[in-house]
């Protein structure tokens, strides 16, 4: 506040001179903005799916508010079971699953049995029936190519939409696009992460992304759960309660050396999907045994320092989507936008025969600078920091200059207007000041004198009384009206003008976000498999070979990822299974002896293998896997009214049922799960409980029984039962003779296709090598 002394020969009335001064209010100390606060205040992400299945075909699209973009998958086959449709919610973990009313059998037996899982973690999606009518085709198209879209510019023609749109939107495949359809009805009927803005506010989409579950490893549940490649665990922290569970000891947990949020999410992506994509999982190999050279330890460390600033950008453009822009979110996209540049002059100096850094190379464009450029030169950081609003540097508008320029000026200028007004005041009052507020203008405010005890009191002759407010009066005085004529409302009009800079900024940054959104998918990429070769350097683990003619693993002195971390001294162990050494192995051994940890040790190096990491073995050669299948662990289950038998049982028969001679199976003391001797008795075929411990030893095991409920094979459970009653007459186990005969046409008709094809002629052609590799092993089987 400037002041004066009061105007010389008055005699100043009170304890102290007469004073003219000029305020403004100060406003409030805004705290220096942490460095993740807009992780920190986040929502917690919601996904929400539409499916339609038709003539066998699937069509899925969902939206995912935490990053305001669409997938889709194009038209896949699909078993009348839904295999396809169940994996991908066991993937997504959706909170509403959207289809049409009008559904066959199969749709709507799969939808009950969904509504109906009570055990379903953390809960099971809502369920929502939309008329058919609203997954038309034509309406579909017409609400896709109508959308609102910010990644599309606002000078594209209506042709160059349709023509943009077809380059992301498969519009050939129908069941996907009738599916965008009904998400997009969905989501303007509920107001997705709009539901308090206006009704003119659209949903806010910053792209439309495919996604495809081909050439993926089948891995249930129970097996991520047993060899512990995730596990979760409360948060110790009283304050972090209410966020959720933190990662606990897991495979996840000591490979995730992630620096940014999208490289987290990356990883567990790919942990949940597994691949066969050779190609694919040699580009992950080649990029990390880059990394680990030792001539390229500082170019990964400055690497992974510059990941440390790409931050949440999908946010951040969603917050300019729906203007609610916050101060922070300019220096975050800045220092993000400026780490992306670093992160391209860097890869540019990198073998561009490897993908990853070529890509960075060039798909990084210009327009980032473009972007950066701009913020830097417009945006007043320590400004916008101060006022808590957006503010603009000097020398991008005049017009602002000088409004902030006259706004400067104000306090000296006042203190003379102020002096005047006290010249004509009441000589008992000892001060005055103008003062000027936002929104109302500029007012003459005195102190209440003693005198002034009813409001009649507060009335002064040429003066508007106001308000009172701690002790002082405001009043509009004939110069208080000529300021607010003159100079008019300065921080409001400076707010409006530079509110609609940030406007303009908005859309140019908008206009580019399909290059943020690149840099995000590539960045996040490369923070994932810097973060693979942090631990493969820390923990000594070595690139595997994959060979799609194996079928099989084949493991040297390999080591359990975990069990190693924890224990004082580890053993290595090898593997091989397939080939001439055979596709099943049985392991026996004294209890303690690490039978589980060897075979949870093989489960975890192949799926490292085919997540593309380095894995904790001299040598690994992985063979062709479609499926990890396991019955380690005995999960007992109350809530399910299931024995632990039959537990046991129908982790078995899911392997039974789906695996392939491709798929890698493990099983740990299958059928001891029943150590009780419980009464029972047989009506019929039927077995009958009764609940009730007797003395004794049990005289059957009913396994049969109980594994025909468990959905195993028919002819797999007599067959069963009937080695079991040779074992207990003491008679010899003889193959069935149906089905060895059937195997050994098989092999014998194999064995001649193999030796058709052989040319003869071929100079490099070795018989010998050919009779012991192909023809004496397929003899062995067929005798």
């Amino acid at each position: 506040m400037a002041s004066v002394g009061a105007t010389p020969g008055r005699t100043p009335q009170g304890p102290g001179p007469r004073e003219a001064s000029a305020s403004f209010p100060s406003p409030a100390p805004v705290p220096e903005p942490r460095e993740a606060e807009e992780e920190d205040e986040e929502e917690p992400a919601e996904i929400h799916l539409c499916v339609l299945w038709s003539s066998g075909y699937l069509g899925i699209a969902y939206y995912d508010t935490s990053d305001s973009t669409i997938y889709f998958m194009p038209d896949a086959p699909d078993h009348e079971s839904l295999q396809l449709l169940q994996r991908v919610l066991d993937e997504i973990d959706p909170q509403s699953v959207v289809t049409s009313a009008k559904q066959d059998e199969n749709m709507t037996r799969f939808l009950g049995k969904l509504a109906s899982q009570e055990h379903r973690e953390p809960k099971r999606p809502e369920i929502i029936l939309l008329p058919s009518v609203d997954f038309g085709l034509e309406i579909s198209k017409q609400r896709l190519l109508s959308g609102n879209y910010s990644f599309i510019p606002d000078s594209m023609t209506a042709t160059e939409k349709i023509l943009f749109l077809s380059s992301i939107i498969p519009f050939d495949c129908l069941l996907t696009v009738r599916a965008l359809g009904g998400l997009l009805k969905f989501l303007g009927r509920r107001r997705i992460g709009v539901e308090l803005e206006d009704y003119n506010v659209s949903i806010p989409i910053l792209g439309f992304k495919k996604f495809a579950l081909t050439h993926l490893v089948s891995i249930d549940q129970d097996t991520y759960s047993v060899l512990q490649i995730f596990k979760s665990e409360p948060h110790p922290s009283v304050y972090k309660v209410a966020s959720g569970l933190k990662e606990g000891l897991s495979l996840f947990g000591i490979l995730n050396r992630c620096r940014c949020k999208w490289g987290e999410k990356l990883l567990r992506l790919w942990f949940t999907r597994p691949t066969q994509d050779l190609e694919e999982l040699n580009s992950r190999l080649d990029v990390i045994q880059f990394f680990l050279l030792p001539q390229n330890l500082d170019m990964a460390q400055m690497l992974h320092r510059l990941l440390g600033h790409i931050k949440n950008v999908p946010l951040i453009l969603k917050r300019m989507k729906l203007s609610h822009t916050k101060v922070s979110d300019w220096q975050v996209l800045y220092k993000t936008v400026y780490s992306a540049l670093g992160l391209r002059d860097a890869c540019r100096s990198l073998p561009q025969s490897i993908q990853l850094f070529r890509d960075i190379a060039q798909e990084f464009s210009d327009d980032l600078h473009h972007i950066a450029s701009l913020i830097g030169k417009v945006v007043d950081f320590e400004g916008s920091l101060a006022e808590n609003r957006f503010t603009v540097l000097p020398n991008i508008d005049p017009e602002i200059d000088e409004k902030k320029r006259r706004l400067t000026g104000l306090p000296s200028f006042l203190t003379e207007v102020a002096r005047k007004e006290l010249e004509n005041l009441d000589p008992r009052i000892p001060s005055c000041s103008v003062i000027y507020i936002p929104l109302i203008g500029f007012l003459l405010c005195i102190p209440r004198l003693p005198s002034m005890v009813e409001t009649s009191d507060f009335e002064i002759e040429g003066l508007d009384f106001m308000f009172l407010s701690e002790e002082k009066l405001h009043y509009r005085s004939a110069r208080t009206k000529e300021l607010d004529a003159l100079l008019g409302d300065l921080h409001c009009d400076i707010r409006d003008q530079e509110t609609l800079l940030m406007y303009q900024l908005q859309c140019q940054v908008l206009a580019r976000a399909a290059v943020l959104t690149q840099v995000l998918d590539l960045a996040s990429r490369l923070d994932v498999l810097l973060a693979l070769a942090s631990a493969a350097r820390d923990y000594g683990y070595s690139r595997p070979r994959y060979s799609p003619r194996l079928l099989g693993v084949r493991i040297q002195n390999g080591r359990h990822p975990l069990m190693e971390l924890c224990a004082r001294t580890f053993v290595p162990n090898s593997a091989e299974c397939g080939g001439y050494k055979g596709r099943v192995k049985v392991i026996t051994g004294p209890n303690s002896s690490g039978k589980s940890i060897y075979l949870k040790q093989v489960g975890l190096i192949t799926f490292m293998a085919l997540v593309g990491s380095f894995v904790p073995a001299e040598e690994a050669e992985i063979g062709a896997v479609d499926a990890i299948f396991t019955r380690i662990h005995s999960c007992e289950s109350i809530s399910l009214g299931l024995s632990t038998f039959m537990i046991d049982l129908n982790q078995v028969a899911k392997a039974v049922n789906n695996a392939t001679e491709r798929s890698l199976v493990l099983i740990d003391e299958f059928g001891k799960g029943t150590n009780t001797t419980m009464e029972t008795c047989e009506d019929g075929n039927d077995l009958v409980f009764f609940y009730q411990v007797c003395e004794g030893v049990a005289n059957a095991s009913h396994a049969s029984h109980t594994a025909a409920q468990a959905g195993l094979p028919e002819k797999l459970v007599a067959r069963g039962k009937e080695v079991s009653d040779l074992i207990c007459s003491g008679k010899p186990i003889k193959p069935v003779k149906e089905l060895l005969k059937e195997k050994q046409m098989e092999n014998c008709q194999m064995l001649v296709d193999k030796f058709l094809k052989l040319d003869l002629e071929d100079p490099s052609l070795d018989l010998d090598i050919f009779m012991r590799q192909e023809v004496l092993p397929a003899a062995a089987t067929v005798l």
